[in-house]
């Protein structure tokens, strides 16, 4: 075969081999980058709404499953208290001499003798008793609602200082982007003579500040964002992204003092630990009523010419005897100063819940009109002025460090505003129930 056969036929052969893509290498190496980056790319954060995260609080927080543990236990307790006594079942022997000659001419008297005794508690007392049972339940019932809305109000004031704090780095973000432009500029005019070195340094000095106050804000965020996933019991490195889209304000009435200190949750447990006082003090009253027992005993003859014998038995007690019914009848007496005592204390809650609902609301008015006065007023004339400062700046009317002083004086106020505006959704959080127009 000379050499242009061979080279035929190599080539004959080349074509029935499939050739090897040589895409396929790129592909895999550019997949496998693609996961790389994927698995290092920060997890993405989930937006949750103020009333989602309250429901995963509800069902999700470990104080409240507690609290809803011993509702539950207490319930069981409740379901058992209407039960009746334990039988009870003995047999032994009965009318054995101590020595059998002693019989002599008499029938013999021996008998084995099989016993049941059944004591049957008042209806009364058992009745009384599930009451008091019952409401003490609803008082561990009152305790969760008390916890929830102490958990509640943390949450929320966490929640819109989280928001709020958000426009705090905004605020941050264009004050440093504004200037920088400051600087560059000032820089550019040092170069022709028509700036002084102090003014750099100056706004260097507030640029540096700014980053300082920045820090300031994303330490306050970190801690409300781990207060949040702390109440919600989620694991710390979970990312949450609260709407930022705040509520409006809180509309109050000369009525809603008396509202608020009504519907307080320790004033309902309260009122719910007097009712179970009350179901208490029934309790020891039914202890006047009798109780009931029933014995049946068979007796099998073990001697000769004795029959076979049966009793029956029915006993009841006495418990209106003087050296019997002293003692409940000390505890009902002291049941109705301890109701006493918890009426007045009641009362005193009432009034102090009352005064602070009103001085909550008297804040939160005094608030929302510090707020509107900083929107409509004080924010709008500030940034005005800086506005026209800067203007003259960029017309070389106007000095930097007066630029710089109506900039500081404008962001400081904004930075107040939203200061106040923290304090007043934080005395909104502590309302049990707020309206919002």
């Amino acid at each position: 075969m000379n050499c242009k056969s061979l080279e035929n036929w190599k080539a004959m052969k080349n074509k029935n081999v499939p050739q090897q893509s040589t895409l396929r290498p790129w592909r895999f190496w550019v997949g496998i980058l693609f996961s790389i980056l994927l698995m290092q790319m920060p997890a993405q954060s989930q937006v949750v709404s103020l009333d989602s995260m309250l429901s995963v609080i509800d069902r999700q927080n470990p104080m409240l499953q507690s609290y809803r543990s011993s509702v539950t236990a207490l319930h069981n307790y409740t379901a058992g208290s209407k039960a009746q006594m334990a039988p009870e079942v003995g047999g032994g022997l009965w009318m054995f001499p101590y020595r059998k000659q002693e019989v002599g001419h008499l029938q013999d008297p021996r008998q084995v003798m099989v016993s049941v005794t059944q004591t049957f508690t008042n209806p009364a007392k058992l009745k009384a008793r599930y009451n008091y049972l019952h409401s003490k339940a609803a008082i561990e019932q009152a305790g969760e609602r008390i916890a929830y809305n102490e958990l509640r109000a943390q949450a929320k004031a966490a929640y819109y200082t989280l928001a709020i704090l958000h426009q705090k780095q905004e605020v941050f973000k264009q004050a440093k982007a504004t200037l920088n432009l400051m600087l560059t500029t000032t820089q550019a005019r040092y170069s022709y003579n028509q700036a002084r070195l102090n003014t750099i340094y100056k706004t260097e000095a507030v640029l540096y500040e700014l980053a300082n106050m920045a820090l300031m804000v994303e330490s306050e965020e970190h801690h409300a964002h781990t207060t949040l996933l702390q109440l919600m019991n989620l694991p710390p490195h979970t990312l949450l992204k609260v709407d930022t889209v705040l509520p409006g304000a809180f509309v109050a009435s000369k009525t809603d003092t008396l509202l608020l200190a009504a519907q307080r949750s320790d004033v309902k447990r309260m009122d719910r630990t007097i009712q179970a006082m009350r179901y208490n003090q029934a309790l020891e009253k039914a202890q006047r009523k009798p109780d009931f027992n029933l014995n049946f005993s068979h007796m099998f003859s073990v001697g000769a010419g004795m029959p076979n014998q049966f009793m029956l038995l029915g006993m009841v007690t006495i418990p209106i005897a003087p050296w019997s019914a002293k003692m409940y009848k000390a505890n009902v007496q002291a049941m109705n100063y301890e109701i006493e005592s918890m009426k007045q204390e009641r009362v005193a809650m009432l009034n102090e819940a009352q005064a602070m609902a009103a001085n909550m609301l008297a804040e939160l008015r005094t608030l929302k009109q510090q707020l509107e006065n900083y929107e409509i007023r004080i924010l709008p004339t500030l940034k005005k002025n800086y506005e026209v400062l800067l203007l003259a700046y960029s017309e070389n009317r106007e000095d930097l460090p007066m630029v710089l002083d109506g900039w500081d004086a404008y962001t400081m106020t904004h930075l107040q505003y939203l200061d106040t505006k923290i304090k007043y959704y934080i005395y909104v959080s502590d309302a049990p129930n707020c309206s919002f127009g």
